[in-house]
């Protein structure tokens, strides 16, 4: 379990890596509630420039189909974390 907190909290800061740098944001400002659209203005071709990162840094393929469940930085960790 706490293993499993671990991985969780890495991950979740990798993705916000990738997000402050794919948007050109400060990282200190998101949080796991941060939307992509709504609070930082991403559009389409910004989320699926997002997307590729996710999928080369954890090795995960998220189909089109499912972008819609994924609109905050929360979700995209829980995404990867159940398609590991």
């Amino acid at each position: 379990m706490v293993n499993s907190r671990k991985e969780n909290k890495i991950m979740l800061e990798k993705v916000k890596e990738i997000v402050a740098e794919s948007l050109n944001v400060e990282e200190s400002t998101l949080s796991e509630t941060t939307s992509f659209k709504e609070d930082l203005g991403a559009d389409s071709l910004d989320l699926f420039e997002m997307v590729m990162a996710f999928e080369e840094a954890f090795e995960v393929e998220i189909p089109s189909e499912d972008l819609e469940q994924i609109t905050t930085v929360g979700d995209v960790v829980k995404y990867i974390e159940s398609h590991k």
